[in-house]
């Protein structure tokens, strides 16, 4: 199957600048050191989801990719059972965030809960937090949590879901019809039409499948929180011929913690996910600050984010099974046998 997102997203030329920001925490927030000082920070004050209106411009669930937008997934959250509130589904993150308004409408303070050391992908900062007794959406519920405060990071979104509590749970995103579902998993296989991909094992309990960028292997991070996809050095370096062939763009990579880096940016050689075949794919090459703290310097290594997954018909996240499920779109100009 040949999956060609050139043929209505990458005609117009991608700026990442303007697309917006990669995950937020990588998602990794770190107690601080007991003898480090603190920057100082503002104080600012199968059963299917129940259905809620979410008021935005974009749609209630999941915004699939456009020429002139990256999507996202939207998702409903109630926290201390108000809202819902409107997170980002972010599959890089070991742990939920919200923004300043979030907390001012919980009426919590910040400075009850120590600040966290925030990981992002061009950089760290240290983020004041807040406690909650509660973070609920469809099946899941988790109880008492830190949260990080982040600032607008997600185009609109007031925080993002992290991966806590998502152990036994099945996310089931459907792009076409604007829906998705947080319910228990019941260790149920790929249906008929979606690849499965298996995750690898990974310490840091990333969402890492085996893939393949012009034949050539490597660990592929699946980040719904990304908005662009990114390449490491090693990678870079395996596809050199083929990179000083294509037209080159300068791309500006800006994470949640306000640190900006700089990356070359070109269309690459098909990468695979298992039969299902990505062509014309934009990527941006550089040795981000994230690449270093998952230790993936050296090995070849690619961080797939919406402009790729937010192209796709269905995309499931089985955490019980450690599987990826996912259907490409079907359309005549973009998928063919292969």
């Amino acid at each position: 199957m040949i999956f060609a997102p050139g043929d209505r997203l990458w005609k117009a030329a991608l700026r990442l600048s303007v697309l917006g920001l990669l995950s937020a925490v990588a998602l990794a927030a770190e107690p601080l050191p007991q003898n480090t000082e603190p920057a100082a920070s503002p104080v600012i004050l199968d059963e299917e989801l129940t259905e809620v209106l979410v008021t935005a411009p974009e749609p209630r669930y999941v915004a699939p990719t456009r020429r002139d937008k990256i999507g996202r997934v939207w998702v409903p959250v109630y926290i201390n059972e108000k809202g819902p509130f409107r997170l980002v589904l972010d599959s890089g993150a070991t742990r939920s965030a919200v923004n300043p308004a979030v907390a001012s409408a919980l009426s919590i303070p910040l400075g009850l809960s120590p600040p966290v050391l925030l990981r992002g992908v061009t950089g760290s900062a240290v983020r004041p937090t807040i406690r909650v007794e509660s973070v609920s959406v469809g099946d899941l519920y988790v109880g008492t949590s830190v949260l990080p405060i982040v600032e607008d990071a997600f185009g609109g979104a007031e925080g993002l879901l992290g991966t806590q509590g998502m152990q036994d749970k099945r996310i089931y995103i459907d792009f076409r019809n604007d829906f998705i579902n947080v319910s228990r998993s019941r260790n149920r296989r790929a249906e008929f039409g979606f690849e499965a991909l298996p995750f690898m094992e990974d310490r840091l309990n990333l969402m890492v499948v085996r893939a393949k960028v012009g034949g050539l292997p490597v660990r592929a991070i699946i980040d719904t929180g990304a908005q662009a996809t990114v390449g490491n050095e090693a990678l870079k370096f395996a596809l050199e011929t083929q990179i000083n062939r294509r037209r080159q763009t300068t791309d500006e990579i800006t994470g949640a913690t306000g640190a900006t880096q700089t990356g070359i940016g070109v269309k690459v050689a098909p990468i695979a996910l298992g039969k299902v075949m990505i062509r014309d794919a934009h990527v941006t090459f550089g040795d981000m600050h994230i690449f270093d703290y998952w230790n993936l310097e050296d090995d070849p290594a690619i961080v797939i984010g919406m402009d790729i997954l937010g192209l796709l018909d269905t995309l499931v996240i089985d955490y019980q099974r450690q599987e990826l499920h996912i259907k490409p779109l079907i359309k005549a100009k973009l998928i063919g046998d292969g």
